[in-house]
């Protein structure tokens, strides 16, 4: 793939991975824009791949917590970083079943401008509504099993390109009164067992295609995924400490109309 492919796609990425605006959508709409051709799902999970280093960079204590906590829960001592690793894997299990599925009965069911547009729409509006309606009341540490469960059944619909995997989580977490950035870093926290599971799953297809041109442009797209990603994280999470997700319901208002505008032949490309 060319460089320049390569670097646009992971900026994209990296910019909208953890933003609530949806980077699968946008991966799949920057060949459909730009006239490229589809970079594949190889691709775009390697630069799913860098941005989860940049997670875990950001996130440092939480992941610390969680594995000291779990060696203190090994040795029979209850404790918050065990309690919410388990979190965790709990908020998963709805999404890698639901992924599957889909991997193996319809992987590109979803990957079209039409889809993309009203799915950007419609969720950007329901985030705008939490947002409005939830409380903010609640830290992570509040979080009971059936909050837990509410946040990852919501995750599913993240699948469908346009929703956002963050924007969604994000979404729920405001539902059940979450405080702005706890309910992001919660859902950052939600992104590593999820993107450490497509990784998994690419990095099998790419060793038993046996293409190194394919694992080189997948390990450039994910390192500069990784630095865009970071910085992008640092700012939303600057951002929501002292205002609301108005803005990126904003930008997904605009786009969706945008996007279906040109899909139903209002607007030429």
């Amino acid at each position: 793939m060319p460089i320049l492919h390569l670097v646009v796609l992971a900026l994209v990425q990296g910019v909208t991975e953890f933003l609530p605006i949806s980077s699968s959508g946008h991966l799949v709409l920057v060949p459909v824009f730009l006239g490229w051709p589809d970079q594949g799902l190889m691709i775009d999970v390697a630069v799913h791949v860098g941005t989860l280093f940049a997670v875990l960079v950001y996130l440092y204590k939480d992941v610390g917590a969680m594995v000291g906590g779990l060696g203190r829960a090994a040795r029979g001592r209850s404790d918050p970083g065990a309690k919410l690793f388990m979190y965790l894997v709990l908020g998963t299990i709805p999404v890698v079943i639901a992924g599957f599925l889909l991997e193996t009965y319809a992987p590109d069911m979803f990957r079209s401008v039409i889809v993309i547009g009203w799915t950007t729409l419609g969720f950007g509006l329901l985030l705008w509504i939490a947002d409005r309606v939830g409380l903010t009341v609640r830290r992570i540490e509040h979080l009971g099993i059936s909050d837990v469960l509410i946040v990852g059944l919501a995750q599913c619909l993240a699948l469908i390109p346009g929703t956002s995997r963050s924007g969604i989580t994000m979404t729920a977490a405001r539902f059940v009164g979450m405080e702005r950035p706890d309910a992001a870093r919660f859902s950052l926290l939600l992104s590593i067992p999820v993107i450490i599971a497509a990784g998994t799953l690419a990095g099998r297809k790419i060793y038993m295609t046996g293409s190194g041109e394919l694992a080189a442009d997948a390990f450039v797209a994910a390192g500069l995924a990784f630095a865009t990603a970071l910085i992008a994280i640092a700012i939303m999470m600057a951002w929501l400490k002292r205002a609301s997700f108005t803005p990126f319901v904003i930008y997904r208002i605009v786009l969706g109309i945008g996007l279906l505008a040109v899909a139903y032949g209002f607007v030429g490309v």
